[in-house]
């Protein structure tokens, strides 16, 4: 506070006229950051991104140790896992829940469906 109280009795001492206040031009990253992805051709990698940071909150810890998303290409996520019988209960019993879900965050268009592989 005392400085802007001493910039001001400068300037009027100087005889100058006091500046206008700044204007709050404040934006969000993800804005500028989406537009300039989208713009460089990017933009599906920045969902594939958001698709990998939100696969541990999706599929619970004990899955989210077990299994990681490695691509997103043409609305396939390709999530890799580490022993057989995690991909059977993957494929076989949790996929049309985790499509749901997946569905559900980030669209119908986004995650079309999931393939799991091992390695």
């Amino acid at each position: 506070m005392p400085s802007k109280l001493r910039t001001r009795v400068i300037a009027e001492w100087r005889g100058m006229a006091e500046p206008p206040p700044e204007r709050d031009t404040f934006r969000p990253i993800n804005d500028a950051l989406g537009k300039v992805m989208s713009e460089l051709g990017l933009g599906d990698r920045l969902k594939e991104d958001e698709v990998k940071r939100a696969w541990h909150e999706l599929v619970g810890e004990f899955l989210a140790t077990h299994s990681t998303p490695v691509a997103l290409k043409d609305g396939m996520l390709i999530v890799r896992v580490l022993q057989p019988t995690l991909l059977y209960e993957l494929d076989r019993v949790w996929k049309p829940q985790l499509l749901q879900k997946l569905k559900a965050k980030f669209g119908q268009r986004m995650v079309r469906n999931v393939r799991f592989r091992i390695g």
